[in-house]
């Protein structure tokens, strides 16, 4: 059954779409199914879906299709991620995944204005790509990734435009090793503000 309001034949570009668990932030460990949309304009040097910048790349879908996909997995949340996804109009995707009744996360480093309706919004904004400032009210949750020293003054910034009750997450870079690792739970022991968030997928080897 369509959404009355939104088109289900609305097409995306989509690099993948998986049923995984969620590794990161608040709801680690939840069934999700994901859909990662392509097109990027951030370009963080350590992104590890380098692969998702180009939507010239990668095949269109129909919203109709990837909801049926979603609704049939079982998973308790859908997360739209990319890529930067708000690249995108995501009104007729998220309104039809809802329709269904998924709810519907999303990823986003907040480059660009918000569109869709979302039951949980992770803003994980970026220094080469500064987030667009209607965004902060309506992060969820904060996510920094910390890959070199200087992004710990980065972070702070970022937490200072957030609603207080906001969960705020620092991240280490994958690839940073353990000295940044340590970096990391030192800054957090000194601001209890924060919390650890770790890639638990990648650590247990699943998507």
């Amino acid at each position: 059954m369509a959404h009355p309001m939104r088109n289900p034949h609305a097409t995306y570009p989509i690099v993948e779409t998986f049923h995984s668990i969620q590794g990161e932030g608040t709801w680690a460990g939840t069934s999700a199914w994901f859909v990662r949309l392509a097109g990027c304009d951030v370009h963080c040097p350590w992104c590890d879906t380098k692969e998702s910048w180009s939507a010239l790349r990668h095949p269109q879908r129909v919203v109709d299709d990837l909801t049926a996909e979603a609704v049939a997995t079982g998973a308790a949340i859908a997360i739209v991620t990319g890529g930067e996804p708000l690249m995108h109009d995501l009104s007729d995707l998220t309104e039809v995944l809802q329709h269904h009744g998924l709810p519907v996360h999303l990823e986003t480093s907040g480059a660009h204005p918000l569109t869709g309706t979302f039951s949980w919004i992770t803003l994980s904004p970026k220094t080469y790509r500064p987030p667009h400032p209607a965004i902060y009210d309506h992060a969820s949750e904060l996510k920094v990734v910390i890959a070199t020293p200087e992004d710990f003054a980065w972070a702070e910034r970022q937490a200072a435009q957030v609603p207080p009750s906001v969960p705020r997450y620092l991240q280490p870079e994958w690839h940073g090793g353990v000295a940044l690792q340590q970096q990391v739970i030192a800054h957090i022991l000194r601001h209890p503000q924060w919390r650890l968030s770790l890639q638990t997928h990648k650590l247990l080897g699943v998507r």
